[in-house]
């Protein structure tokens, strides 16, 4: 891989991660339409490594307070809603990491064929216009109650249907319950690193034990590009939500759809 090839993945999985346009769409689509070979599993697993520190990095100040309080409330001494918080996250987790183990290998038989990714790109889209257009937008990140997380659970395990978009369905389970903008993001957000620990830890285990350093020479530049994209994108997106709502991430997955449907079809 070439300095240009790094820099435009890196980039646009940092950008794309945490927005609700579908991250694994787009890492798809860009190789196609550049004639690039493929980038390979352990590239992906790199620029995911580099969000992983972006969202740590800016959630750090929280997540050392649900980290705490998480660990009193197991002393038994109490539940604080930063506890409360931290488990919503550790359970909301559950039904991706079981869907990840059941159907693995039927999503990578079955599921990753261009009509899925785009009638994906598609379908979450208009979920997400209805859920921003008619959720009641109230409630912050620590009023999440069991029903909430049940939900918004099941919601980020859909999300490995690709296209679906990971941080778009837990974003538009959310805005269902009742969720501001702000707090479908930030529990979207906080939802990832669990889920990006999960996925990529294991295959990172094993590629580092037979990489060279002029093998993660491209992997570490990979991961450092996307974690800056992935922090600033992170800032921009949450200063700039309630001003402009789900309606451009919306009319862009439906263009990419369109896209998508012709390019293939």
């Amino acid at each position: 891989m070439d300095f240009i090839q790094i820099f435009i993945l890196a980039i646009v999985q940092g950008l794309t991660e945490f927005l609700p346009v579908s991250s694994s769409a787009h890492l798809i689509l860009v190789p196609i339409l550049s004639g690039w070979q493929d980038q390979g599993l352990a590239f992906d697993v790199a620029v995911h490594v580099g969000t992983l520190s972006a969202v740590v990095l800016y959630f750090r100040k929280e997540l050392i307070k649900m980290t705490s309080a998480w660990f009193a409330s197991v002393a038994g001494k109490g539940l604080s809603p930063d506890a409360k918080l931290a488990w919503a996250v550790l359970f909301g987790t559950i039904p991706v990491g079981l869907s990840g183990l059941l159907f693995k290998d039927f999503i990578s038989e079955h599921l990753r064929t261009a009509y899925v990714l785009a009638s994906a790109t598609l379908v979450f889209a208009l979920f997400l216009w209805w859920a921003d257009k008619t959720g009641r937008r109230q409630r912050d990140e620590y009023s999440i109650n069991w029903k909430d997380v049940l939900f918004i659970g099941v919601a980020q395990a859909l999300a490995l249907i690709p296209g679906t978009s990971r941080s778009g369905a837990t974003m538009t389970a959310a805005l269902m319950m009742g969720l501001t903008r702000q707090a479908a993001a930030r529990f979207s957000f906080l939802l990832s690193i669990p889920v990006i620990v999960l996925a990529g830890g294991l295959e990172a285990k094993d590629y580092l034990a037979h990489a060279s350093l002029d093998d993660m020479q491209p992997l570490m530049l990979g991961a450092l590009l996307s974690g800056v994209s992935a922090y600033f994108c992170i800032h921009y997106f949450l200063k700039l939500l309630e001003r402009i709502g789900m309606l451009p991430f919306v009319i862009y997955r439906l263009v990419l759809a369109v896209f998508l449907f012709v390019m293939f079809y």
